[in-house]
């Protein structure tokens, strides 16, 4: 399977059916596919040949999956990049990949601008009209679609690359090299489920069977409320396009929770794409706002929330689902690996944070490489075997570690800590990589996150470790309020008091007026670490 050569299957089965949707700007696949076939011809015309890198710096838009669908056709790899990378994180990026063209919004020319001299690879910049000033020397996207015949349709293999960069919060981003084939087995399954029928092989089959999701009235109409240049966004939008899904994208630049609504509303969108609380939070204030002025959104068409990448928590969910008829769905997965574990809730059923179902293909194994023992109470990582990335792109030395062969079997590890219980399901502890060791014992900041969220005058919370000359080092929650609520750091530490051992209970809270995370939801841990250091001295 290789998804451009699935799409243009999709193209050609249903050309008139709407495929991309951001305000007023409609697509139907036909144009979809014209429209990204013209632009592959101008990368052809640049010098991109298979396994070049095409960059996207772009905010979520109908560009941005475009420019994903052209560098397919190709046979070109895409690269991720964030669009909150200022100078040097840009360039890092850039340099690492070997992008040889780069996609990029009119709103980031300057850091382009800064950069492009000092990489000597980039062939050219392409800039997405926003209406902001041309930059001297790039090329304007509109431009190159209009100037172009559509490039022929070729063979393609499921060997084809997505290089997909981490977030880099434990260090320097890094590529993730997955095989189309790879992708297409570990997400396209959940997909085909909806018809009961097996995810092709075959590509040519995706237009057949998106047109039967039609005709069934399943065909989904997928808005990626988090950023698509993040996994979450990215994957679960490439695979309800190869059912032929209708993508629709926010106009907003920064998270708009009644934008989102009243999107859902008016495209009558069936499944949304998030990241935890730090988009459900706002969304469920949203809903409650619109409550109160007696003007209630239409959430009828909604099927599933779907999130990914951190934990999302019961209360959130349950205040969600409290409104519609539709389910959460809290998938456990990384950059790394998709399936290691999920949970499913409905309308009216208990909800639990943390705890997940193990996927399949998942196991949780001790550093020497046993698999943990129902209701021991032992700690072990979540090992991901199967549909796994072939390593990151040009570090050999990182890839050993993170996709180690035990027993025979290679494994995607990437470093989530977790207990399994005596019914077989797992208790996620949180990433190794940002534990915080206190008195010779093992904290997880995810744990401590979501029992100081649980405080009523508490809006958001990161938990990191500061230097401590007796504990080594003591746990410290930096906490943002909700709006006109007031409390004492002391009491927000005690509040954790009954729901957490001793040892995992902030000894130490920073109030400050909002906890930063990236555009993705995650926690930013360097950030939090420096505000606890400068306010405790």
């Amino acid at each position: 399977m290789n998804f451009a050569s699935g799409w243009e299957s999709v193209a050609d089965a249903m050309p008139n059916t709407t495929a991309l949707v951001q305000g007023d700007r409609r697509r139907s696949w036909a144009e979809f596919d014209d429209r990204a076939a013209r632009l592959a011809a101008a990368f052809a015309d640049l010098g991109l040949r298979a396994d070049s890198k095409v960059a996207s710096y772009l905010y979520n838009s109908n560009e941005y999956v475009e420019g994903q669908f052209a560098t397919f056709k190709l046979r070109a790899a895409s690269v991720n990049v964030n669009y909150r990378y200022v100078d040097d994180e840009l360039h890092y990026l850039l340099e690492d990949s070997d992008a040889e063209v780069l996609l990029f919004h009119g709103h980031l020319a300057e850091h382009v601008d800064t950069v492009r001299g000092r990489l000597p690879q980039l062939r050219a910049v392409v800039q997405v009209d926003d209406g902001s000033p041309p930059l001297d020397g790039a090329l304007q996207y509109e431009e190159l679609v209009v100037a172009y015949e559509p490039a022929p349709r070729i063979e393609r293999s499921g060997d084809e690359l997505v290089l997909l960069y981490t977030g880099g919060t434990t260090g320097m981003p890094k590529g993730v090299m997955w095989r189309h084939a790879d992708l297409c087995g570990t997400l396209a399954p959940t997909a085909y489920r909806m018809l009961d029928v097996d995810a092709p092989d075959d590509p040519r089959d995706a237009g057949p069977l998106a047109v039967r999701f039609e005709e069934a009235g399943l065909r989904p109409v997928h808005l990626p409320a988090s950023p698509l240049m993040h996994g979450t966004g990215f994957m679960t939008t490439i695979v309800a396009m190869l059912v032929g899904a209708t993508i629709v994208t926010l106009e907003s630049r920064h998270f708009d929770p009644h934008e989102l609504w009243e999107t859902v509303q008016r495209e009558r969108v069936t499944q949304i794409a998030i990241v935890g609380d730090a988009f459900g939070k706002p969304m469920v204030r949203a809903l409650e706002e619109a409550e109160r002025d007696s003007d209630p959104y239409d959430l009828s068409s909604l099927n599933f929330i779907a999130s990914s990448g951190v934990i999302w928590s019961a209360p959130v969910k349950e205040a969600l689902m409290a409104r519609g008829g539709f389910l959460c769905l809290d998938l456990l997965g990384s950059t790394e690996g998709i399936g290691y574990a999920n949970k499913v809730d409905a309308p009216g059923t208990r909800t639990e944070t943390g705890r997940f179902r193990i996927g399949d293909h998942a196991r949780v194994l001790t550093e020497d490489g046993r698999e943990v023992e129902p209701g021991s109470g032992e700690r072990g990582r979540l090992a991901l075997a199967g549909h796994i990335p072939l390593g990151y792109y040009k570090d050999e030395a990182k890839t050993a570690e993170t996709f180690p062969t035990l027993g025979g079997v290679r494994y995607s590890i990437p470093g989530d800590w977790a207990t399994v219980e005596s019914d077989g399901t797992i208790t996620l502890l949180g990433r190794g990589s940002v534990s915080i060791n206190t008195g010779g014992e093992k904290v997880y900041p995810e744990e401590v996150e979501e029992t100081v969220k649980t405080h009523p005058a508490v809006a958001d919370a990161v938990v990191v470790g500061i230097p401590d000359d007796r504990f080594g080092e003591a746990v410290t929650a930096v906490v943002a309020l909700r709006r006109g609520e007031q409390a004492a750091p002391e009491d927000i530490a005690e509040s954790t008091r009954g729901a957490l051992a001793g040892y995992k209970r902030p000894k130490r809270v920073v109030i400050v007026d909002e906890v930063r995370r990236g555009a993705n939801g995650k926690a930013d841990y360097a950030w939090a670490k420096e505000q606890a250091r400068a306010r405790l001295g």
